[in-house]
């Protein structure tokens, strides 16, 4: 069973920087793709950002420019650096995993870190 758990959450003004780390309980290059995702109060969960195996990334227009995922094969770990954060960063951000088994895509997810940006 894949765990993934979350950390590095917390208060911050804006301006300011988190760094949030998922640390896998399995290599994280055995899954097709990695990243993060976030749920604001009332609002559905969307993509931050996502790495493949190969090192592609895909962030979202919101997030370009400011956060910046990474990932450390010794540790298993993925990182998310976020930079200059903004009251609507304000969510919890959740690492997901996936796997691609005969195109049939499996995800795991992390219990969730909170991130609060205060104005």
């Amino acid at each position: 069973q894949v765990q993934l758990v979350e950390s590095g959450g917390g208060l911050v003004r804006a301006g300011g920087s988190l760094r949030l780390s998922c640390a896998s309980s399995g290599s994280i290059f055995s899954f097709d793709a990695m990243g993060w995702y976030r749920q604001a109060p009332g609002k559905k969960r969307e993509l931050v950002v996502t790495i493949t195996s190969g090192g592609s990334t895909n962030y979202a227009d919101s997030v370009k420019g400011r956060f910046t995922i990474s990932r450390d094969s010794a540790k298993n770990t993925v990182y998310l650096q976020m930079n200059s954060l903004k009251p609507e960063d304000t969510a919890v951000y959740y690492c997901n995993a996936r796997e691609v088994i005969f195109r049939l895509a499996y995800d795991y997810w992390g219990q969730g870190t909170q991130v609060t940006v205060s104005s």
